[in-house]
């Protein structure tokens, strides 16, 4: 996985193989009007520790302080995700009632996919109302194996 922060928070967290992570990552730097060096800052330490027990099955909610850079539809869905509990999902469908937008589906899959900060705000939880898995940025490989890690630990 690729972490960016500052000494203060996290600004992404995505898989290293994610399609387009270059674009992102781009994005970013003219957002943050910054450089993006190599370097360490207490939340790349934090998230690594963190994901360490992700993986491990020893962490359901990470504690990084982040910061979500987006419109405020985006941000607003994102805040919702993060109601999903550890090893469960919700429609799309089930977000947009939330956040009371029954209407913006596509819109709530959209801004799933411009999620910057993969598995701290699950997105990876989110699946169609029908039961299928939809669709994932990290890859539907990826959104599979997450869902059935999160399983193993409950």
């Amino acid at each position: 996985m690729l972490a960016i922060s500052d000494e203060e928070c996290l600004y992404l967290l995505e898989f290293a193989s994610r399609k387009g992570l270059d674009n992102e990552i781009e994005k970013l730097r003219n957002r943050l009007n910054s450089a993006i060096l190599p370097g360490e800052a207490k939340p790349l330490k934090q998230i690594e520790d963190e994901l360490k027990l992700y993986f491990n099955g020893e962490l359901k909610t990470f504690k990084t302080p982040y910061k979500m850079i987006g419109t405020e539809f985006q941000k607003k869905v994102w805040s919702q995700l993060l109601e999903i509990p550890f090893s469960r999902t919700v429609s799309y469908l089930d977000i947009a009632k939330a956040i009371k937008a029954p209407k913006a589906i596509r819109a709530i899959g959209q801004a799933n996919g411009k999620n910057q900060l993969a598995l701290i705000i699950p997105c990876h939880r989110v699946i169609n109302s029908n039961g299928k898995l939809g669709g994932y940025g990290g890859g539907m490989a990826k959104k599979e194996w997450l869902l059935t890690h999160e399983e193993k630990y409950v």
